[in-house]
């Protein structure tokens, strides 16, 4: 049955329309928020996937191009692959959702969110947060929650709900929160040095927005919402796990208790040899082939509740390391030979190196999406290999999780970075994960702050990243432990990891990862304290240690630049007819040459004498003739009543055999040849014509 329900969201009317459209969907509406328009989608399969032991939930975000009406480029006129901004956007849906689904569910479960009309003042991700929150509550899809979801802009220190276009481009923060009634599930934030108290205040904010909406989305799912179905439980055998935690729960408490992450997996290794053993003589080999998959969940479950009993009850973590202590960290600067700038930054048993090239302006990434940016200046890009976590396994590219950590990466920097005019390059940081033991992402954060020093890179303050994680009692969040730089082993048996990158004087970018049904603001708060705590001492202690400034020019190896204003009216003569004076240009110098359409000239190259070449053609071939003012020129053809003298590069004059000496000249060859330089006087210009006229005599007088 077609249904609208309409309500006031951060000051603009959001619509919700269902059953209208996608009737054989288990859950979906269509969200109107303004002009934007996005169709949301959830199914579910009819039968649980056998053999896994997580929940396979997949969420895709679809950007469609005649949304903002483009047609899309490239030989097949349709779209590909989804951009990496569609990808981040799926995460960001991702990522609240899936804690707060049941844990022993095993139905394939989509979310599908197709932008279908784009108002510029309204970006569609939250209304596809939205509508995937509704889809979901409304649909027979075994999920309880209800979710809603705001951004957060600061602009002139006023905190604004879903700001528009022009707000946007002024804002210094870029925050998306997601949550239910009661906590926080969600922060995503990309800010210009923002204070943890702002921050915090920006939180709040939009979680009194979001308890709004989870209000009008219960009167939607309390109308039209469909019974829950029933699922097959996948709960492991408390028989079984009573069993195995009995005869081997001791041994793998011994067995974590390591500071090396190899170690500590060849101990557990080992245990998992034993119950094998163990099992197969209890029972059979067959019935330890049934049951693997449990028996190995099992596992995880018991080194997950040893972990928690370390941290909750006897105040210590794996490694031995205090709740507020930080690993081990080391960093260096110039790695590499002939890159541009290169560093690389340890914390304990991760290490990541970062790489910088820097480029031409017309090297900007172009983008191709529903949103109003159509370039991108800085390039982030963050490889995560096989051999960083000590796998045998061919590399097979970015996923969803590497285009993730390098836009983290890529936000938390651009704050920092000198302007187009300051410093008129493209840049590009790729991070190359060489050891992971958790918390890459901020790894890649510190080692890409030194590599842009090294770079030359004049960055207005140092950017260092941490990560904070949260243990609780079964997922009360009012009894909980947080610790400070989590390993991968507290991040995966863990509730939370929050990850903060700034300066000193603020943060530049947030992203929380959470197990549990939210967070509360006690939490948030606390995270905010810790991370500032652990972010000064890296700044301080150790990166500042190891570089304290910018280079003052960069690599030897890299393009240096000279910048010139023209009249953008003398492009065209710059350019030449199908490029052939610039082309010209590039070739006699070696130089490569970007203009802008305001008259800005950026002349790119690695000797400066050729550069400064370049410079003076471009500068004659914009600089006008003026009467009464003397040249050097040089004779380009030669008339008999007289000579054609190139005064400026392209500019040409007539030169009179009359005008050519003092003394009577019979033959203009008999004085002049091709090719000569002779100094010359303008005498008059005819502007009409473009023409004028030129004499060496009165030149001499």
């Amino acid at each position: 049955m077609f249904k609208i329900f309409e309500t006031e969201f951060a000051g603009r009317k959001l619509v919700i329309e269902t059953g209208k459209m996608a009737g054989l969907a288990n859950g979906s509406c269509l969200v109107k928020y303004g002009d934007t328009t996005v169709l949301v989608n959830a199914t579910m399969s009819k039968e649980p996937r056998d053999g896994i032991d997580f929940l396979p939930l997949s969420v895709d975000y679809e950007e469609r191009l005649y949304a903002a009406g483009k047609i899309p480029g490239g030989f097949l006129k349709r779209e590909g692959r989804p951009s990496d901004k569609a990808i981040l956007v799926s995460r960001v849906i991702d990522r609240p959702m899936r804690p707060l689904f049941p844990k022993d569910y095993r139905n394939d479960t989509a979310i599908n969110a197709i932008a279908m009309s784009v108002d510029p003042d309204i970006l569609p991700e939250i209304p596809a947060m939205i509508g995937a929150a509704i889809a979901l509550a409304i649909s027979d899809i075994p999920f309880n929650y209800v979710v809603g979801s705001v951004k957060v802009g600061l602009v002139n220190g006023r905190l604004i709900l879903n700001p528009d276009l022009e707000q946007r481009q002024k804002s210094d923060l870029d925050l998306t929160v997601a949550g239910t009634k009661e906590k926080v599930c969600m922060i995503e934030a990309g800010a210009n040095e923002v204070e943890d108290g702002i921050m915090l205040e920006a939180i709040k904010l939009a979680h009194s927005e979001i308890k709004k909406i989870t209000e009008f989305i219960e009167t939607i799912k309390k109308e039209i919402g469909k019974t829950k179905s029933s699922y097959k439980s996948f709960e492991i055998s408390k028989e079984l796990y009573n069993s195995i935690e009995t005869n081997f729960n001791t041994k793998i408490y011994e067995g974590m208790q390591t500071i090396d992450k190899a170690v500590r997996d060849v101990n557990i290794n080992k245990v998992e040899e034993e119950l094998k053993e163990w099992y197969i003589n209890e029972y059979s080999e067959d019935k330890y082939n049934e049951n693997r998959k449990e028996i190995s969940e099992i596992m995880e479950m018991l080194q997950k509740k040893n972990l928690r009993k370390m941290v909750k009850e006897e105040a210590k973590r794996v490694d031995g390391r205090k709740m507020d202590e930080i690993r081990e960290l080391s960093c260096e600067v110039g790695i590499l030979p002939r890159v541009h700038g290169s560093a690389i930054f340890n914390r304990g048993q991760t290490q990541v190196m970062s790489i910088v090239t820097l480029g031409m302006k017309s090297e900007e990434q172009s983008l191709d999406g529903l949103d109003e940016e159509v370039s991108k200046r800085y390039i982030h890009h963050y490889n995560f290999p096989p051999y960083s976590v000590g796998e045998a396994r061919p590399s097979r590219g970015p996923g969803r999780r590497e285009v993730g950590h390098g836009a983290l990466a890529e936000r938390a920097l651009i704050p920092v970075l000198p302007s187009e005019q300051e410093f008129p390059y493209a840049i590009r940081v790729v991070s190359e994960v060489l050891s992971s033991n958790g918390s890459t992402s901020q790894g890649s954060v510190c080692g890409s702050t030194l590599a842009l020093m090294d770079a030359g890179v004049p960055i207005k303050s140092p950017v260092a990243g941490i990560s904070t994680g949260l243990f609780t009692e079964d997922g009360d969040t009012s009894n909980y432990v947080m610790v400070t730089d989590i390993q991968g082993i507290e991040d995966f048996y863990g509730d939370m990891d929050f990850k903060v990158a700034g300066t000193k004087k603020g943060i530049t970018a947030i992203q929380v990862d959470i197990k549990v049904d939210g967070l509360t603001y006690e939490i948030i708060e606390e995270a905010f304290v810790k991370t500032n705590t652990a972010r000064q001492y890296i700044l301080d202690e150790i990166m500042l240690k190891c570089m304290k400034e910018p280079r003052k020019e960069v690599s030897e190896y890299a393009p240096k630049i000279l910048t010139m204003k023209i009249d953008p009216d003398k492009i065209r003569d710059v350019i030449g007819s199908g490029g052939k004076v610039i082309t010209k240009i590039i070739e006699e110098t070696g130089v490569k040459i970007d203009i802008e359409d305001n008259g800005e000239v950026f002349i790119y190259g690695t000797d400066k004498e050729m550069m400064n070449k370049a410079f003076d053609i471009i500068v004659g071939l914009t600089k006008d003739v003026e009467k009464n003012e003397v040249y050097m020129g040089k004779v380009t053809k030669i008339f008999p009543f007289g000579a054609l003298v190139e005064v400026l590069p392209g500019k040409e004059g007539m030169l009179h055999i009359s005008k050519i000496s003092s003394e009577r000249v019979e033959k203009v060859e008999d004085v002049l040849s091709i090719g000569q330089d002779v100094l010359v006087k303008v005498i008059d210009i005819d502007k009409e014509q473009g023409k004028f006229s030129l004499s060496a005599k009165d030149a001499l007088n």
